[in-house]
């Protein structure tokens, strides 16, 4: 089966050597995000809450350009630098798979790329990281 890179200009462009997504027939494989602004390219200020609504941007933008939308998402991962943050990711986290939400597993996380060297307790990582796989009609609507 042929696979297919997706891109967004209103995402964030990866920063090493891999693709936002790979559609690979229905399923989209999408790449972890941190809060980064797409158009400036650095982690949006404020702290864990900003970061997270920036992720669920960058994500929406990623699953468009696949031709998916957030309903389609089977299932994803969050990872955090601070476990104290949960609730404030997963209430953000909510708003962006309101009926039928995805499976979902959150862990803990240490380090991340682009973590702020002044503030090592509080990473990119602090919000959503990745959505792994999107299958379109795999979720009712």
């Amino acid at each position: 089966m042929p696979k297919v890179v997706v891109h967004s200009d209103q995402a964030p462009k990866a920063i090493g050597p891999y693709s936002q997504a790979i559609k690979a027939g229905d399923t989209v494989y999408c790449s972890g995000q941190i809060g980064l602004d797409p158009v400036t390219g650095v982690i949006v200020a404020g702290g864990v809450e900003p970061e997270a609504h920036q992720v669920i941007a960058n994500l929406r933008a990623v699953l468009a350009a696949a031709g998916a939308k957030p309903e389609h998402v089977v299932r994803t991962t969050i990872y955090l630098v601070d476990m104290n943050d949960f609730a404030k990711v997963n209430a953000i986290y909510g708003e962006m798979f309101t009926s039928s939400p995805p499976a979902r597993a959150t862990s803990p996380s240490r380090r991340c790329p682009r973590a702020r060297g002044s503030r090592s307790t509080r990473s990119p990582s602090s919000s959503e990281r990745s959505v792994a796989t999107t299958r379109k009609g795999a979720v009712s609507d």
